[in-house]
């Protein structure tokens, strides 16, 4: 092993497993982001099956914030600390997810991406492939990233949670078996998600669905309130080295349920692509 990637694997080590013998979330902010969460992933028109997990009886205290010793610069650097960032993921185990999953889902993509786009979390195909949007929602997804300008090669894709959140973690056969992913659940994957964001340092972040519009944009609004308009981004685990713009839509899953709902996602982009100074494409 080089020296610069002993360095890359050394400080992102101490940054992603500062937590590690920490649980995530606060015990007293649980029970209100659940209720919070729940009712917002009503409007936004996700279906979720909810199942308080069991929290451990002892002092939980929140995420430090802090910054990972290298920024990337490099596309080289970059690419090294992705794939580190991947290894910790896909061994993690600090919540459920990790220990019902089939296989982890780090995200791919472009290092040196513009745009990284942001879902809920993984399905039962990308469950077994390991690859964010490979079922029928990342088909229309690829469709829209066409009619953006843009190839999939293009774009960083990735999700809020790395790991399949199931109804019945106990059947993952079943198909139909997605659910929403719980507070506690999020709070332990954002700092991969967030490191991800700092070391790629895309222009934009498109928050596909009210859970990846909840979680980095606001928990205090509704999905409706901030879906189509920019936000700058602004991370809890990380500082970023440059600002970044934030727009949420409907995620590519609530479309293929409700097609009507296609013209309005179109319209959001168009907000980003005239910010970009793009000329949007026909649809």
């Amino acid at each position: 092993m080089s020296k610069e990637i002993k360095e890359i694997a050394a400080g992102l080590k101490a940054f992603l497993q500062n937590a590690q013998e920490e649980d995530l979330i606060l015990k007293a902010a649980l029970a209100q982001d659940k209720a919070a969460f729940t009712s917002d992933v009503k409007n936004s028109g996700i279906t979720e099956n909810h199942s308080p997990l069991k929290m451990q009886n002892r002092d939980i205290h929140p995420l430090p914030k802090e910054n990972s010793p290298l920024d990337g610069k490099t596309s080289d650097a970059k690419t090294k600390e992705i794939a580190y960032i991947a290894q910790m993921i896909n061994g993690c185990q600090k919540c459920e997810l990790g220990k019902t999953r089939i296989k982890a889902v780090p995200g791919e993509g472009n290092v040196n991406a513009k745009i990284m786009f942001v879902g809920e979390g993984p399905g039962y195909e990308e469950d077994r492939q390991g690859r964010p949007f490979v079922g029928r929602a990342g088909q229309l997804l690829d469709k829209i990233i066409a009619a953006m300008g843009f190839t999939r090669e293009e774009v960083f894709i990735a999700n809020i949670v790395k790991c399949h959140p199931m109804v019945d973690p106990s059947n993952p056969d079943k198909r139909s078996n997605d659910r929403a992913p719980y507070p506690d659940e999020i709070a332990v994957c954002r700092r991969y998600l967030e490191q991800q964001i700092k070391t790629i340092s895309p222009d934009y972040v498109v928050a596909l669905g009210g859970v990846a519009a909840k979680t980095l944009i606001s928990q205090n609004q509704t999905f409706g309130a901030v879906r189509g308009k920019i936000f700058d981004l602004n991370l809890t685990c990380v500082e970023l080295d440059k600002p970044v713009k934030i727009l949420a839509t409907f995620h590519p899953a609530a479309l293929l349920r409700n097609p009507s709902w296609k013209k309005e996602a179109w319209e959001n982009l168009k907000v980003l692509l005239a910010d970009m100074g793009k000329i949007p494409q026909a649809k």
